[in-house]
């Protein structure tokens, strides 16, 4: 979320639940920010109705929102919700992850007033079900295009920041790191033996990552590199640093992949850097046989069934499935051949005694 929202355009009451949610839940200012935002176009969408401006036109983004205080927060009904998602279905065009955020930024703000201070009793978002996504499974780079996009960093001899480029690719290719944990990791972060590293994710939790060989030997030479007189009056504790030599940006990580994602051949097909995530996730599920709880535990998720879209059978373990069905051997006109049965094949056969 892009637009910045200042929690005095709200009533008092929003403003206190803008400071629960960051200073007793430890939530990001951007997770703040976002709620502020959805709460914002809710608040206005029912003035708007109240004051007869069409939702669509140029008022609509006018609208004060701190008359919404308590007494008539407390009135809205559920009805009322559920006409303001067919709003952002209808007229904004929200798919079902913005309509999904929106009402949880609803849900949010009521499970606060009624459960944890007690404001009022009514709750009428409780019992509206979030919108439900299309299953659709996530993008992935395959283990080829995994190495031809680090080989295309190998490659590029005339960059003076192989080595960095080199160690950021390696961690979000093998870690699954995200891109806002990468670009916050300090020196101190990570373990002096280069057997893990400590990441702040989500909701300012932290967690350990393992590293195997390939991250060891990538943030070797990049730590090599950082001791080299070059670096002698850099004073900032960030792990990767920009050409100005300071922490490095999230946009300029995002144009680093996608330059080698290009010089790789692979920008045609739209991968981005949370991308790099899920081929991390799925090669390691499917290649690395990673249990999907354990895998949940090293993407830092929250939910196991955030972890379980991971879980899905490529097409190739599909087909290879299909051949080593026992029929698979039978074509038309030999249906009387008998299918050969592996030797490994447990099945019960029946016993012609009689008990």
């Amino acid at each position: 979320m892009s637009v910045e929202v200042s929690p005095a355009e709200f009533s008092a009451i929003v403003q206190e639940f803008a400071s629960y949610k960051l200073g007793i839940q430890g939530c990001s200012p951007k997770t703040v920010n976002e709620y502020l935002f959805d709460l914002r176009t809710f608040f206005r969408y029912l003035l708007a109705k109240e004051q007869d401006i069409a939702p669509e036109s140029d008022l609509f983004f006018e609208i004060d929102v701190r008359p919404m205080d308590l007494e008539r927060i407390s009135k809205i009904t559920t009805a009322q919700i559920y006409d303001f998602l067919m709003y952002t279905g209808n007229v904004r065009g929200n798919r079902w992850s913005a309509k999904a955020r929106k009402l949880s930024a609803i849900k949010g703000l009521y499970g606060y007033l009624v459960n944890k201070r007690n404001y009022f009793e009514h709750n009428p978002a409780q019992n509206i079900e979030s919108p439900k996504p299309k299953k659709t499974l996530p993008k992935v780079l395959s283990l080829e295009e995994s190495l031809a996009l680090l080989e295309a960093v190998q490659n590029d001899v005339e960059s003076p920041n192989r080595q960095r480029d080199f160690a950021m690719l390696t961690l979000f290719l093998n870690c699954g790191i995200r891109l806002s944990e990468l670009v916050g990791i300090n020196l101190n972060d990570i373990d002096p033996l280069l057997r893990s590293m400590r990441v702040l994710g989500k909701g300012n939790k932290e967690r350990i990552v393992y590293l195997n060989g390939a991250c060891r030997d990538a943030l070797t030479a990049l730590l090599e590199e950082r001791g080299s007189p070059k670096y002698a009056n850099v004073h900032t504790r960030a792990l990767f640093l920009s050409n100005r030599e300071q922490r490095i940006s999230v946009k300029t990580v995002q144009h680093i992949v996608y330059k080698y994602l290009d010089m790789a051949g692979l920008q045609a097909k739209h991968y981005s850097v949370h991308k790099l995530r899920h081929t991390a996730a799925t090669l390691m599920y499917q290649s690395g046989q990673v249990d999907v709880r354990v895998l949940k535990d090293i993407l830092g998720h929250e939910q196991l069934n955030t972890t379980q879209i991971y879980t899905h059978v490529s097409d190739a373990n599909m087909e290879h499935a299909m051949t080593m069905n026992p029929l698979a051997s039978v074509r038309a006109g030999a249906v009387s051949e008998q299918p050969t049965v592996s030797a490994t094949d447990t099945t019960k056969q029946p016993d012609n005694q009689e008990k």
